[in-house]
């Protein structure tokens, strides 16, 4: 499904990956992964990001941002198989991926877009989610009215492309709400 938003190419798939496949990869995911705790500076103060990271792709892509480099994993076989289920969808071969994991409802992501030099001009950004629904939202830099939210289901695929990351930011945030864990995987093409 193509979304309508201005200055943008983004689609959403909610059921890529059926219930049994996605718990099975939810699962793996949770074990196989190297996972770590990185910390960034704020106002200051170094804190801890408010989610788990690891960094997987293939041999040299290493991948900065907030300060953070992180030097690519050897892919895993449950990561290949999410990668090759998207790839004739995006029509891109992705070399990476940033792998998030939101423990709780505590866990966020702020403002951002994936628009990093090493990403290139028109970076394709290839999420997938699997683990318990999170809303996604979108604002436009410069059209203040232009604001989306999606609740992002146990997995699904979202890709964004085109110009979405020069005109749009997008986050996670955080919900007081009991939920529970979640992984979201961005694919990405490592210029």
């Amino acid at each position: 499904m193509l979304l309508k938003m201005p200055d943008a190419e983004v689609s959403y798939h909610a059921d890529l990956f059926t219930q049994a496949e996605s718990d099975d990869l939810l699962n793996a995911l949770q074990h196989h992964i190297d996972w770590r705790q990185d910390e960034i500076k704020m106002y200051g103060k170094v804190i801890p990001l408010p989610r788990l990271t690891a960094w997987y792709g293939d041999s040299g892509k290493s991948y900065t941002y907030s300060g953070i480099t992180m030097e690519a994993l050897t892919w895993t076989p449950e990561l290949l198989t999410i990668k090759h289920r998207i790839e004739p969808i995006a029509g891109i071969e992705f070399n990476s991926v940033l792998l998030n994991y939101y423990r709780s409802g505590n866990d966020s992501m702020s403002w951002h877009a994936d628009d990093e030099p090493e990403l290139g001009r028109n970076p394709i950004i290839g999420s997938v989610s699997f683990g318990a629904a999170r809303f996604f939202h979108f604002k436009h830099k410069s059209l203040p009215q232009e604001k989306r939210k999606f609740e992002l289901q146990h997995g699904s695929f979202l890709l964004m492309g085109g110009t979405t990351q020069h005109f749009w930011l997008h986050q996670i945030p955080k919900t007081a709400k009991p939920i529970a864990p979640r992984i979201n995987l961005t694919f990405r093409v490592i210029r």
